[in-house]
């Protein structure tokens, strides 16, 4: 049933009064532009370039034009501010404007639909929210931004004064407010905070306002700006290719030999078919040849391969792995098999199902054997989580478990997000929990039963990989947590 343009926008909020302030508000914008500018900073942040996005309630186009998008499709309710929008576009641009209400939803999928300051002047908000599911796909990311109501004297103070456009009545909404609408129109909260603690661009300051100060705890909901970040609840099941596998493990196996049998006999059949890959990582005992002989006899329900890694480290061995699987969700299995093969039907569910986008293993739920992990480790595990959770924005449990999954799709994205931050993690875990958070997929943690080791010696020195996972938690924290 259509909805009046009446029905979502307050009286005073017409197209008209848009207009006029389109036409009235040079000063006003040129008091703003440092506000204005922290704000395309923060969605450039979040949104990568080459994106498809669309965003309501557009304006001039400055943001959208700002973020480069691959096909960009701004949508605002003023003939006068397209009009502006159009007259800025460099014909070079993917970028479409059109005069429209959110009352039309758009059948067109984008990878990022944005809302900016748009919430305020919706009336029939969760009537909104609902249309912008016909304009995503199951890895959209709805982005909206929201004027903080603790800053509403101030605000109107700023109007007093000329430093602000007069605005008309709108919602003031808090962020549970906004999470709760969000939730009822079908969408999930990856990521929830606030941004812009102080509004004007002053040397030094500014950025220990806007980068540190703004994300520290009690501090982080006093800006101005509310910021939430969500993906659409229902998710369909991922439609899998009815010939190749559904699935590729990645075993890496660096002085292993006495688990390779054990890992043939015990890894799952996950959907159609599981190609299982095992990288040999320059051991010095014998598991090059056992593999080579365990896999020549092998007589299993499995695509196996063997690779031998080229570099060191065990995220060369997964990259290596990940690089040349074909199947579409992808599995790492550490070769000592302590977190046991048994569960990584859980992982594939959580993948295929959409609940997980990025399923992360969790050796701190369940009760762990006698010997499955020293006491130190246990403690610094617990302290990484805590710290790697406060980095990504989103809880986990553990964050050193080598179980993982995600779609092959994802992983690239990932690897292409990740090139910024170079070559620091030789382990591999924090680069991918790093890059999932940058892409703000959903993580969510899968308890496993960890098991002592049955083979070898472990490849972990407590205190000297100790004091790598820290410096590494330190570089998150100013690359993902603090990146301007």
């Amino acid at each position: 049933m259509a909805i009046s343009i009446n029905k979502l926008t307050p009286e005073a909020a017409s197209p008209a009064f848009f207009d006029k302030i389109a036409q009235n508000d040079t000063r006003a914008r040129r008091i703003q532009a440092d506000f204005h500018h922290q704000l395309i900073a923060h969605h450039r942040r979040l949104i990568s370039e080459n994106s498809r996005v669309l965003e309501w309630g557009c304006g001039k186009g400055d943001l959208l034009r700002a973020l480069k998008p691959s096909r960009g499709l701004g949508i605002d309710f003023s003939p006068v501010m397209i009009t502006h929008a159009r007259s800025r576009a460099n014909p070079a641009e993917a970028i479409e404007y059109r005069v429209g209400c959110i009352d039309a939803p758009v059948p067109e999928t984008f990878d990022y639909i944005i809302g900016n300051f748009l919430i305020g002047y919706l009336p029939d908000i969760q009537y909104a929210l609902e249309n912008l599911h016909a304009s995503a796909h199951p890895r959209t990311r709805l982005v909206i931004t929201s004027l903080n109501h603790l800053w509403l004297w101030p605000l109107r103070v700023a109007q007093k004064m000329g430093w602000v456009s007069h605005q008309p009545a709108s919602n003031w909404l808090s962020s549970d407010d906004l999470v709760n609408l969000l939730e009822l129109a079908g969408w999930e909260v990856v990521r929830n905070g606030t941004c812009q603690l102080l509004p004007i661009n002053l040397p030094l300051i500014t950025p220990a306002f806007n980068r540190f100060l703004v994300h520290l705890p009690i501090l982080r909901w006093l800006g101005i700006t509310l910021t939430l970040t969500a993906r659409p609840r229902v998710q369909q099941p991922l439609p899998l290719p009815a010939s190749g596998p559904a699935c590729s493990v990645i075993i890496p196996m660096r002085n292993e030999a006495g688990n390779v049998r054990s890992a043939l006999k015990r890894i799952p059949v996950l959907g159609h078919g599981v190609e299982l890959i095992f990288v040999e990582g320059n051991s010095t005992d014998d598991t090059l040849a056992v593999l080579e002989r365990e896999i020549a006899g092998y007589q299993g329900p499995h695509q196996v391969r063997l690779l031998r890694q080229k570099g060191k480290g065990k995220w060369d061995a997964v990259r290596t792995g990940f690089e040349a699987a074909s199947g579409e969700v992808l599995i790492i299995q550490d070769g000592d098999l302590t977190a046991p093969p048994e569960d990584l039907p859980k992982f594939y569910h959580a993948i295929i199902s959409g609940k997980a986008e990025f399923a992360n293993g969790s050796r701190l739920v369940y009760p762990m054997e006698k010997h499955a992990m020293r006491f130190l480790n246990f403690l610094g595990n617990k302290f990484f989580a805590l710290s790697l959770s406060y980095v990504l924005g989103q809880p986990i449990k553990d964050s050193l478990c080598g179980t993982k999954a995600l779609l092959r799709s994802d992983y690239m994205r990932i690897h292409n997000r990740i090139q910024e931050l170079g070559e620091f993690d030789p382990f591999g875990d924090f680069n991918l929990l790093f890059g999932a958070a940058l892409l703000n997929l959903r993580i969510r943690d899968i308890p496993v039963r960890y098991k002592d080791r049955s083979y070898g010696e472990t490849n972990i020195s407590r205190f000297s990989h100790g004091w790598l996972l820290l410096r590494m938690t330190w570089f998150g924290l100013f690359q993902v947590k603090f990146k301007n």
